[in-house]
């Protein structure tokens, strides 16, 4: 089976108030942030360009649904997916758009979010958020799973010499991906939340930023402050994907987070995790709380650090699906 899907909205073509209007200022003043952060990601692909999508595969288990997908998101290459739902849901249900880590396995890609990963907590994502009501869409990003022929470096050394940029290339993917989502006659479109560990997570806090569609965003393990990562000579420890031209001349991790606030964020990092240094965490904490105390939402951010490195324990299982429970 297969239909074409048109995009819906995008963070182009959001309205914007009259800037004579003094209530609506910050409003336009997001809008203009989002756009040069988008700006930033290199050539890309047209926003609007109609994507189209094929049912590969259709599977049952004995708590879940589960559609292996084929997406035609950017017009240079097909992106597989998966879309899975609890076995029983009827009507209109809330989604995850879950962003799959690196860790230097490239061929486990979005199967963590179906198979899971010995990082991460059982059962994996897919079942998890299955059995707490929700759907779910995993795809694989550029260079990873049944996307991983090519290596990382040259993946990103054609994309520079083109003018496109690694990560940028990855982000416009997963905005597609939630295009596709509010196609989707099972899903309800006024709750979708996105998150994920490492590279995942980078990729929870990018997307929210970037679109307001997203409505809880929960990162695990890769809220990095740039500056302090800098400071510690710690450009290594994230993959060459990360690394985005210029950005730093114009954000800061705090400001594109910031973009997010009101909306609900939850922030998990390990103590002893050298890719989230504690340093930087404490400076976005703070001024995260300022953002979302501006917006009268003081509770909607929540940074929790706990004793652990790179890694997600029970503990973090359970406070994220509390999360979701109480915000999606």
């Amino acid at each position: 089976m297969a239909f074409r899907v048109v995009p819906v909205t995008s963070v182009e073509n959001k309205m914007v108030m009259p800037e004579n209007d003094a209530a609506a200022r910050p409003l336009v003043n997001e809008q203009k942030q989002r756009k040069a952060l988008y700006q930033l990601l290199g050539k890309l692909p047209d926003r609007h360009r109609p994507i189209s999508v094929k049912v590969v595969s259709r599977e049952e288990t004995d708590e879940i649904i589960i559609e292996k997908l084929l997406l035609d998101l950017n017009g240079l290459e097909l992106v597989p997916a998966y879309f899975t739902k609890p076995k029983t849901a009827t009507g209109k249900i809330p989604v995850i758009l879950f962003n799959h880590s690196h860790f230097g396995q490239y061929q486990v890609g979005k199967n963590e979010f179906l198979k899971g990963r010995k990082e991460m907590q059982s059962p994996p994502y897919a079942v998890a958020l299955a059995q707490a009501g929700y759907a779910g869409l995993c795809i694989d990003s550029w260079g990873f799973g049944e996307r991983s022929g090519r290596p990382e470096i040259d993946i990103f050394k054609e994309m520079l010499w083109k003018g496109q940029v690694m990560w940028g290339m990855m982000v416009y993917d997963h905005l597609r991906a939630l295009d596709y989502l509010h196609t989707r006659p099972d899903v309800d479109t006024k709750r979708i939340a996105t998150m994920g560990m490492s590279m995942g997570s980078t990729m929870a806090w990018w997307l929210a930023a970037l679109d307001e569609r997203i409505k809880v965003t929960v990162d695990l393990n890769c809220l990095t402050d740039f500056q302090t990562l800098l400071e510690e000579k710690g450009l290594e420890r994230h993959g060459i994907y990360y690394y985005v031209p210029d950005l730093l001349n114009h954000f800061t991790t705090s400001s594109i987070n910031a973009l997010i606030a009101p909306r609900p964020h939850f922030g998990l990092a390990g103590s002893q995790d050298p890719l989230t240094p504690l340093k930087g965490l404490a400076i976005i904490d703070a001024n995260l709380k300022k953002a979302y105390a501006a917006k009268n939402a003081p509770e909607a951010w929540q940074l929790k650090i706990y004793n652990v490195g790179h890694l997600e324990t029970p503990e973090m299982r359970q406070d994220i699906m509390a999360f979701l429970k109480k915000w999606l």
